[in-house]
């Protein structure tokens, strides 16, 4: 008896065409395996390119309090007026927030960051014309908040699309880069607003912010896999699969008929009317004490390093799941306002920078975790959406907050007044949170004793 030897295909003992990593990946993306996120590798770079992301968004916005008493007295304005600057920039970034998500989901988060960055670039660089208020408002306002939002929204909602078990600690890393970069951009924004006045000082910021188009680059896809696992037998016999791009999905307005979410949503209006105020405000109340020049940026950079503490502290606290999220979001936030309202009953300026401190690690704290408490409230895959309504709603706390804390300082003659007004605002919200939390739990409890029943009834 002869045995027939059947040919080898020719496929063993080396990888198919068509299933290699770039073939499976698409067009340049990562592939996300079946069993979810990757939870590392590339993931990582993404951190990376949102930290710096949020450096040269958020930490600019942060500090244009430093341009406030300039841009004052250039126009000679009263403090409303040239408050609704910096409230136009909050306003836009918020309203822009559902447009990225939109964009992104039709897209890519790459493209969109691309863009936000040019937008950012042009509107610090077009106010540095001065041409007037008004025009302040369209170039620093609505250019700029708009490309924050086209960056802030893709760069967040990457980094929770590529991890799960890590997700809290990944952004802790990412949002920290408005931290450091906050330490380092107070004395440098007071030096150029010195040096070059604050119109130079745009022109300069402008160029920096061109950075964001580089980190968008980065912010490569992460394609779902929809395609079936094959067993490696039938991959040899098989022809190969073609690759297939990620289904795209529509925004889900749906989601607004959530209770939880609604609730999340009247603690993001109330808590960003307070967010808003106290950057903005910090750097006039030190200045009108009578200190030196740099003392308010001094003070800015102590306040980011404490925040960037918090940050990273909560991020970790959050991802050891010590304690739920959402439980701890509101003990933070009502903690916050509270050192609010007793930050300018001194008037003594170490006292200040105590409480400026304690702000910034609070501030630090929750920050961390109230984008990725979304996830907890719509799951990861209304996350983008669920973000992009959260923003757009929360731009009315954003839009009123600095504009009513600049009426009351006109009315009083005392900054005092601004940090009252976010206080309020940051404890009233608190109690919106606590209300999501038993929300959510009593969900969750729902949910787990009717899986106890199927299963008991399948047994």
């Amino acid at each position: 008896m002869s045995f027939s030897r059947a040919p080898l295909s020719p496929f063993v003992g080396r990888r198919p065409p068509g299933t290699g990593r770039r073939a499976a990946c698409g067009q340049g993306g990562v592939k996300m395996a079946s069993r979810g996120p990757p939870d590392g590798g590339y993931g990582w770079v993404v951190v990376m390119s949102a930290f710096f992301v949020m450096g040269l968004t958020a930490a600019v916005l942060k500090n244009f309090g430093l341009f406030f008493l300039d841009i004052q007295s250039h126009f000679g304005v009263l403090t409303s007026t040239t408050s609704w600057v910096t409230s136009t920039t909050i306003v836009m970034f918020h309203l822009g927030a559902p447009l990225a998500s939109a964009l992104t989901m039709q897209f890519s988060h790459r493209a969109v960051v691309v863009v936000g960055g040019l937008l950012s670039a042009s509107g610090l660089l077009l106010a540095s014309l001065d041409l007037g208020l008004p025009w302040l408002y369209l170039t620093m306002g609505v250019l700029e908040g708009t490309g924050i939002a086209f960056t802030w929204v893709p760069a967040n909602s990457l980094v929770s699309h590529y991890f799960s078990r890590w997700r809290p600690i990944a952004y802790a890393v990412a949002s920290s880069g408005e931290c450091v970069f906050a330490v380092m951009f107070s004395p440098f924004f007071r030096w150029l607003i010195e040096t070059y006045g604050w119109q130079g000082a745009l022109l300069v910021i402008g160029g920096l912010q061109l950075n964001l188009c580089v980190c968008g680059a980065l912010m490569r896809p992460l394609e779902v896999d929809g395609e079936d696992v094959r067993t490696t037998q039938e991959a040899k016999e098989a022809p190969p699969l073609p690759p297939r791009r990620r289904t795209k999905v529509v925004f889900q307005f749906s989601l607004m008929g959530k209770p939880e979410l609604l609730l999340y949503i009247l603690f993001g209006i109330l808590a960003a009317a307070g967010f808003f105020i106290p950057p903005l405000f910090l750097a006039p109340f030190v200045s009108s004490l009578g200190t030196d020049s740099y003392w308010p940026a001094f003070l800015l950079s102590a306040l980011a390093l404490a925040d960037l503490a918090g940050r990273l502290l909560c991020g970790w606290v959050a991802n050891a799941r010590l304690v739920r999220n959402l439980q701890l979001l509101a003990v933070v936030v009502a903690l916050l306002g509270a050192v609010l309202l007793l930050l300018p009953v001194s008037h003594d300026y170490w006292t200040i920078l105590v409480f400026s401190a304690l702000y910034g690690f609070l501030l630090g704290c929750a920050v961390a975790i109230h984008v990725t408490s979304i996830v907890d409230i719509v799951t990861l895959e209304g996350f983008d959406s669920g973000l992009g309504l959260f923003m757009l709603f929360r731009s009315v706390g954003g839009f009123i907050g600095p504009p009513a804390a600049g009426w009351l300082v006109d009315q009083t003659g005392d900054y005092s007044a601004a940090f009252y007004l976010s206080g309020v605002c940051l404890v009233a919200s608190a109690g919106f949170v606590g209300l999501v939390d038993r929300l959510v739990q009593r969900r969750t409890s729902s949910s787990s004793s009717e899986a106890k029943g199927h299963q008991a009834g399948g047994r």
